[in-house]
């Protein structure tokens, strides 16, 4: 007579899922299969998982359709492409102005460094939430036994008053004991070029014994970038030329002379000019038209 097989019950089915969390964080095993970097070449981690999440499609633009940031572009493309070529590379901090492809240029520059990459060369793309910075020593400690090269990327990056999770970050990216990880860089962008809002370093300054020091402690995080790169609001004749790079590409038919009036109070109506805003009013025109934008 066959035995019948032992159901298992609620406790075992949930001590099982602890011990795969566990895994996770503090297991030795490093093969990109076990460390989660197989399957799609972008990530986002799940914090309170500990794991990677795959992302198979993702939305970038083609990096030519990318106006007004050519010296950014340039600066942060050849930086991309010495460290997947296994050379030295600074971390880069993207700050500056709303809506002028900070996000947009990282996304482009990685899918363009992988065009002609394959297997383990590729680069990986990991974006980390911002509310999950505290976690990011496990993370760099898992990415530590990887193959594969990584650049971590974190989208609207900034700290507001009594938020003290930036100190992790701090060390995270170059003041801790184990310091980087050599196959890791580390992406940001943020509309604050110190990462703190204006308020919060001048409070500090007025009420600290001695205010360099507590001011200093600030900017230091600021400072474990190489790169910053600077994102300012573009003149109407680069708001243009993104309208036109766009038209052209997705081969939308307009009187050029129609098309730029009606771009410059698309954008009048919105009170600024950026490339959020040309690839606002380049969406609203295709529906208009009836294309799709592929």
């Amino acid at each position: 007579m066959v035995a019948k097989m032992k159901k298992e019950t609620g406790t075992e089915k949930a001590l099982k899922r602890i011990a795969a969390v566990l895994e996770r964080r503090f297991g030795n095993s490093g093969t990109e299969a076990e460390l989660g970097l197989t399957g799609a070449d972008v990530f986002i981690w799940e914090a309170d998982g500990a794991h990677l999440i795959p992302v198979t499609e993702t939305a970038h633009l083609p990096l030519p359709l990318l106006k007004g940031v050519d010296t950014s572009r340039d600066t942060l493309l050849e930086n991309t492409r010495r460290f997947a070529d296994g050379l030295p590379a600074n971390n880069a901090l993207l700050w500056g102005a709303r809506g002028m492809g900070k996000s947009s240029l990282v996304k482009a520059l990685h899918a363009e460094v992988n065009r002609s990459r394959k297997g383990v060369a590729r680069l990986a793309l990991i974006e980390i939430p911002r509310e999950d910075i505290s976690s990011l020593p496990l993370l760099l400690r898992r990415l530590r036994k990887a193959k594969r090269r990584v650049v971590l990327f974190c989208d609207d990056l900034s700290f507001d008053r009594d938020d003290t999770s930036y100190k992790s970050l701090k060390a995270a990216l170059e003041g801790g004991v184990e310091g980087r990880p050599a196959n890791v860089v580390f992406y940001a962008t943020s509309n604050r070029r110190h990462l703190m809002p204006r308020d919060m370093m001048e409070n500090e300054r007025s009420t600290a014994i001695i205010a360099s020091e507590t001011v200093e402690e600030k900017v230091s995080l600021s400072d474990r970038f190489g790169l910053w790169l600077g994102f300012h609001n573009c003149s109407q004749d680069e708001y243009l030329a993104m309208i036109e790079a766009y038209a052209q590409h997705f081969q939308l038919r307009l009187p050029k002379e129609e098309r730029d009036a009606r771009a410059i109070t698309w954008a009048a109506t919105r009170g600024s000019r950026s490339g959020r805003v040309a690839w606002q009013f380049i969406q609203d025109l295709a529906g208009e038209l009836g294309k799709k934008l592929t």
